[in-house]
């Protein structure tokens, strides 16, 4: 048996290592709950048949992440319980991995904890009630007319390409002014696409409307409650953290997200996140032209996509590379992966590649 092989199926006398700890260090410890200093459990651990799924199937799995030579982690929860865990290419538990635009995802959740507390009365409101004083500083902007419900539906008319302008406004010395200064589509309504500068306002749409930054919001009022003691997050030229990317995060905390939207919102049996908006963010709203598959459908709720897979009516949240938070409530069922970045003519090949694996832990748990 290899002593540090980067594998965890958590329950087992006989459990592999992960990074330096040994299997002696298990024997006597058929399962894990780390226990973190506000008294959170980490995780509840167990093996895949504990949860009705064959362990031999799931190692087969496991092993095909690693042929892939991209991935940096894949983990899957069913009905609360880690049930498989591998770490590839040097990656380790504590790491913290760049989740990329998995961060959208996030800043939609935020979005609902400040809906619920009052702080944002209505995602009808337009940029120009939200950020009163930066729009009266560009009184033409087409941004200023977008509603919060447009920037989380991605259908804010904006235009924007990803391909060539993530890098400009990645550096832009204020990211709201580089989105006042996008042109409109001439289409009403206006389609789906995928736009960075718009989901950028979220940071500041949120950091006027609850006065606070957003990282120590979400530390207040998520992170916090799910146990994430540890995290990076990076900051525009402004100095507030990124809504649209730049979040940096241990797998099994974003697992930790992941199963909370795919358990309607609860983690240890307390209300984090607001069912009405775990729904309301999984629900498809408009048609997106992005695909993966073997997904069909592919929709676009409040930052989440959503699609069907065989028969089965999926959300999740997607960042460059293939990391992926995908949620199965149907099954009780969360899957997340972490990648390296490819090269952009590499990435659909990759997309696909990752997506095909957690799809065939979906089918085993179906």
């Amino acid at each position: 048996m290899k002593s540090r092989r980067a594998f965890v199926l958590t329950g087992l006398g006989t459990l592999l290592s992960v990074g330096n700890l040994h299997q002696d260090a298990f024997a006597s410890q058929p399962s894990i709950s780390n226990s973190l200093s506000e008294g959170v459990p980490d995780w509840p651990l167990g093996l895949p048949d504990s949860q009705g799924i064959a362990n031999s199937a799931m190692n087969k799995i496991l092993d095909a992440g690693e042929s892939l030579g991209v991935m940096r982690s894949l983990l899957v929860v069913r009905n609360g319980t880690l049930i498989a865990e591998r770490y590839y290419g040097g990656a380790a538990v504590s790491d913290l991995l760049a989740v990329n635009s998995v961060t959208k995802s996030v800043a939609s959740i935020l979005v609902g904890l400040a809906l619920r507390q009052g702080k944002i009365t209505s995602l009808s409101n337009p940029v120009s009630m939200l950020l009163p004083e930066e729009a009266a500083k560009l009184q033409t902007s087409p941004a200023n007319s977008v509603t919060l419900d447009q920037i989380l539906t991605g259908t804010s008319g904006l235009v924007y390409d990803y391909r060539t302008q993530i890098r400009l406004l990645a550096n832009a010395p204020d990211p709201v002014r580089f989105a006042q200064g996008l042109p409109c589509e001439p289409h009403t309504p206006a389609a789906w696409a995928y736009n960075d500068a718009a989901v950028s306002l979220i940071s500041p749409i949120l950091e006027r409307a609850v006065g606070l930054p957003v990282d120590e919001f979400a530390t207040r009022h998520l992170f916090s409650r799910l146990g994430i003691e540890h995290f990076n997050w990076t900051r525009d030229k402004v100095g507030r953290c990124m809504s649209y990317m730049g979040l940096k995060l241990r797998t099994r905390d974003l697992a930790k997200i992941a199963w909370s939207m795919a358990n309607g919102g609860q983690w240890g049996g307390v209300q984090v996140i607001p069912v009405g908006w775990v729904d309301d963010s999984t629900k498809p709203r408009v048609s997106a032209s992005w695909q993966v598959a073997p997904i069909s459908d592919t929709g676009y709720g409040y930052l989440w996509f959503t699609g069907n897979l065989n028969g089965r009516q999926v959300a999740w949240a997607w960042g460059y590379g293939a990391q992926f938070a995908m949620i199965v409530p149907s099954l009780h069922l969360a899957i997340v992966t972490s990648a390296t970045d490819p090269r952009p003519q590499n990435l659909p090949r990759q997309n696909a590649s990752v997506m095909n694996l957690v799809a065939r832990v979906i089918e085993l748990a179906s």
